[in-house]
């Protein structure tokens, strides 16, 4: 989990070396990054499903083995086109390990208080990706090259792969659950689609619609109306639609969607203020983010034995209440804030992050069908990977340009109103939605 988290942040600071190295330009680096991006969005959700079908940890062994391999290509890369396909690739292999990280868990923990505690160990390892990423690349880079970001992966995966296979047990395939081709290459599509639309609004925002966002987005409807006609038709859909219907599930990926959209956009958008309109580097720019991050990482531990004791709702409705209220702390920043005016936001959305993930995971697994967590953590997955690539291009859009920093710091104030009360309803949702403990005992 850590290692396909870390692959999201770690390259960022070796792609000016990436493009000296390459003789490449900013859009061939910005798909050095898009299509690992695109490609894990996409993928989610049908890696989920099929490893409900043919086991998880083969599916976890096969996503290792084919992240080491990609993560070779990368880091041999002769060209720009050659590292973008492996870096494809190696989004193939992180969507499939995503959904069966949290399969595994569900199963090797079955009791709902130990399952919620070693969720919040899985949310724990997961969060220490984000400040470890810059930093570890930037290590590897100044003392390697860019090519050591990608290598670094395979004595890990190695490791990975043997301890899997000896600690991890076999859990049988399901040969009677039939796959749904259709709409695991529907779903596929739309998803590619919106991830797509999402990129090119956060980049394009300033300068107006352009024709590939239009179409990104017309390809995202109509795929989405496809996946939901045939889903209804199909004899084994891969996404029942009955799942719909269960109030807590749809209301729990809903919140992990709002939790992400908030999450990570405003770690997008604090950083171009830290960047753009403070001019702090990028390595101070990280180290000031540490009151988000380590809040994050420290606190989802804490989160799963709490979610054990208490249920996943109250740790959602205070993570959001403490969000919200860092989000709306923006409201007090201007151009010249000295860091001090930004920390309370920091901590109160780390906080609030760290409160939220693992319940949010939880209380997703709980309401999803019992025989299929294949499926309920992809979904999960999948809603939390859009909800972030939304959130960087809607809040990315609102703040516009960081070298107004007037017109920066106005739109800063209004991404996070727009955050706070979004939070603010994912609270009424958890409430309507997430049972609380003496109601999940007795469904139970």
């Amino acid at each position: 989990m850590f290692l396909v988290q870390l692959d999201v942040t770690v390259v960022n600071v070796a792609l000016p070396h990436i493009g000296a190295d390459l003789h490449t330009d900013l859009a061939g680096l910005q798909w050095v990054v898009d299509s690992y991006t695109i490609v894990l969005a996409a993928c989610l959700l049908a890696a989920g499903v099929v490893g409900d079908r043919l086991g998880h940890r083969t599916i976890a062994v096969a996503g290792l083995a084919l992240f080491g391999a990609s993560s070779l290509l990368c880091g041999l890369a002769p060209g720009i086109g050659w590292l973008v396909a492996a870096r494809a690739v190696q989004g193939l292999a992180a969507a499939s390990l995503l959904p069966s990280t949290l399969a595994i868990v569900t199963r090797a923990f079955p009791e709902r208080a130990e399952q919620a505690r070693a969720l919040g160990i899985w949310a724990g390892v997961s969060a220490l990706a984000l400040p470890t990423g810059p930093v570890l690349g930037g290590l590897l880079v100044t003392l390697a090259g860019w090519r050591a970001v990608f290598l670094i992966n395979l004595p890990v995966v190695v490791a990975a792969v043997v301890l899997t296979l000896r600690r991890v047990s076999r859990d049988e395939p399901d040969r009677e659950r039939r796959l749904d081709p259709l709409g695991v290459a529907t779903a596929a599509l739309a998803l590619t689609a919106l991830t797509s639309c999402a990129i090119a609004l956060g980049r394009l925002g300033r300068l107006g619609l352009s024709a590939w966002t239009a179409a990104a987005a017309l390809a995202a409807v109509v795929a989405a109306a496809a996946l939901a006609w045939w889903e209804r038709r199909a004899p084994e859909p891969m996404f029942p639609p009955s799942l719909l219907s269960r109030t807590g599930f749809a209301g729990a990926n809903a919140v992990a969607a709002a939790m992400n959209f908030v999450g990570i956009g405003m770690v997008f958008v604090v950083t171009l203020y830290l960047q753009g309109v403070r001019h702090h580097t990028a390595l101070s720019a990280g180290a000031m983010l540490l009151p988000l991050f380590l809040p994050l990482a420290l606190c989802a531990p804490f989160t799963g034995r709490l979610v054990a004791r208490a249920g996943p709702r109250p740790p959602m409705i205070a993570g959001l209440a403490l969000g919200a209220a860092g989000a709306a702390w923006l409201l007090l920043v201007s151009p010249g804030s000295p860091y001090g005016v930004l920390v309370p936001a920091l901590l109160g959305l780390g906080l609030g992050m760290g409160l939220l993930t693992a319940s949010v995971v939880a209380a997703a697994l709980r309401a999803g069908p019992p025989s299929r967590p294949g499926l309920s953590s992809g979904v999960n997955n999948t809603a939390r990977q859009a909800g972030g690539a939304l959130g960087v291009a809607v809040l990315g859009a609102v703040v516009q340009d960081p070298s107004e920093p007037l017109r920066f710091t106005a739109g800063l104030h209004w991404a996070g109103a727009l955050s706070a009360l979004l939070w603010l309803a994912a609270i009424v949702v958890t409430l309507r939605a997430v049972p609380g403990a003496e109601e999940a005992g007795a469904a139970g």
